[in-house]
């Protein structure tokens, strides 16, 4: 939980009935609460009209696929896992050389 431990966690809670007090922890607690269901609630609203949107093309767009690390992966992947690389097919028409022969040599590229 947000790389808090058990003992971080009951440092907070002490701190935070010293400077509450026992009496206005509960209202606190409650308030956190609704506050995080709103946001929760906040994100999936925007979550649902982006895709909206976008169209059904983005049915499955989830919020962290916009994180431009995740973007960059996925493209790597797709890269990675492409047959139709130009590079590789390059390679695999090349043969290799009998004894004696020379490699192809190109005068205007030297």
């Amino acid at each position: 939980m947000f790389g808090i431990g058990f003992g971080e966690l009951v440092v907070i809670a002490f701190l935070a009935v010293l400077v509450f007090g026992p009496e206005r922890l509960p209202e606190l607690a409650k308030q956190a609460g609704q506050f995080a269901r709103k946001m929760r609630s906040f994100a999936n609203n925007a979550r649902d009209e982006l895709r909206a949107e976008l169209g059904p093309d983005y049915a499955d767009l989830e919020l962290r696929d916009l994180d431009p690390r995740t973007i960059v992966r996925k493209h790597i992947a797709e890269a990675l896992a492409d047959d139709d690389d130009p590079v590789m097919e390059a390679k695999a028409k090349v043969r290799p050389l009998e004894d004696g022969e020379l490699p192809p040599y190109d005068l205007e590229a030297t």
